[in-house]
């Protein structure tokens, strides 16, 4: 059971209006402020706006982290908050598992810069525990308490849904009975913008960045850069009926699979991120038929969205593909990174709630290769939905998704 949501995003510094804001097609692109980019090809990102990590974890103890660490602490809070649950009560019984894909990019700059101008002897002894990519996971135990597994996926850009996945796992076999799960990134940083750039991964759209993330469309040309943390409750059911928690929904089906194809491009014949798919729908016992929602992992890249239309014509069967509504929220919050799988969790959990599907905006012209239903531009009420399900796709051949269903008394 989800009994607790929690986000800071390009959106919003909390779940609840980044899901408004997503609902009404904004877009938290903009001017990038976190380091000076004047020399660089690319000027904009979806960054955290007025983000203050002071108002969930002490000033001294922010200090000593990395962003990746702040922002998903945020989110814990918020979500631990939510989901009224008192770890203190049974802390062996509750554990976290929190993803990202790359850790603490700045702190490694920042260590860099200080070993190259002072010297070895003026690198900070917290610059290593600032850049391992789990301590977004240790900072979230050591502050929240919990005593349960411990669990930190680094798995590119699937890492959160696969964090998603542990903690469910752990769940069904017992080891918890209820797991802080989300993810984390923290990637705007100048070797993060020059480092992707010169991949051409990035849009460079700095004459209209709010157009430049346009999932699924024609003139798409590349991802914009986002940061994020997002952090979901789970608990197996009588743990949180005997607490009387609130439910958002069910997470009720993982499936998660290996292209063994390519570095950084995707399985050119869709056969095993669909893999992953029908492995998530198996497990959830749900018929492809019953699909109310997709959120598309489709990241604006010309090669990745064309894939993973491919992908949905597989996993879904060509006919049910092109009833079935599918979105890519990173037309607003750009791609997260790590903590995509997470931010995208919570929006697929809302949906599922609300009964209303957020648009894939910026969608101006059709692309033959992309021909299905993207939601375009304007969110769509869906009175009947009752199953939706999440992708996550990420360098190195990672694929993951999660299922999640309304949740009935």
């Amino acid at each position: 059971m989800i009994t607790g949501l929690g986000a800071v995003t390009p959106l919003a510094n909390d779940a609840e209006t980044s899901w408004s804001r997503l609902l009404a097609g904004e877009s938290g692109a903009g001017p990038i402020t976190q380091f000076d980019h004047v020399d660089y090809p690319v000027h904009f990102a979806c960054e955290l706006k007025e983000f203050d990590p002071t108002q969930w974890i002490d000033r001294k103890a922010a200090r000593r982290m990395d962003r990746f660490a702040q922002m998903i602490l945020a989110a814990a809070r918020q979500a631990e908050t939510d989901s009224g649950i008192d770890i203190a009560k049974e802390p062996d019984r509750v554990g976290a598992s929190i993803a990202t894909g790359i850790g603490g990019l700045r702190s490694f700059q920042d260590c860099y810069d200080v070993l190259k101008e002072r010297g070895p002897d003026r690198v900070s002894p917290f610059s290593i525990p600032s850049i391992i990519p789990n301590m977004g996971a240790g900072w979230v135990s050591i502050e929240l308490g919990t005593k349960g597994p411990l669990m930190s996926e680094c798995t590119a850009c699937a890492a959160s849904n696969m964090a998603i996945g542990d903690a469910l796992d752990a769940i069904r076999i017992g080891r918890a009975d209820a797991m802080i799960a989300g993810g984390t990134e923290a990637p705007v940083t100048a070797v993060g913008i020059a480092g992707f750039d010169s991949m051409r991964a990035l849009s460079r759209r700095n004459d209209d960045p709010a157009k430049a993330s346009r999932p699924f469309d024609q003139a798409r040309d590349g991802l914009v850069m986002g940061e994020a943390g997002a952090v979901l409750v789970l608990e197996e059911l009588g743990h949180a009926q005997a607490r009387g928690a609130k439910i958002y929904a069910e997470l009720v089906g993982y499936g998660v699979s290996s292209d063994a194809a390519h570095m950084t491009e995707p399985d050119p014949t869709g056969e095993n991120p669909a893999r992953a798919m029908t492995m998530a729908f198996d497990d959830a016992g749900v018929d492809t038929s019953e699909i109310g929602y997709v959120n598309a992992h489709a990241t604006s890249t010309p090669l990745g969205d064309a894939s993973e239309t491919r992908v949905l014509k597989l996993a879904l069967g060509e006919e049910n593909a092109r009833k079935t509504p599918i979105s890519s929220t990173k037309g607003s919050t750009g791609h997260c990174f790590g903590a995509a799988g997470a931010v995208e969790a919570v929006f697929t959990v809302l949906a599922v709630r609300d009964r209303k599907l957020p648009p894939t905006i910026n969608y101006e012209a059709a692309d033959p290769d992309c021909d299905l239903d993207y939601i375009p531009n304007e969110a769509r009420d869906a009175p009947d939905i009752e199953v939706a399900c999440s992708n996550s796709f990420g360098f190195g051949g990672h694929n993951a998704c999660i299922v999640v269903r309304r949740f009935a008394d």
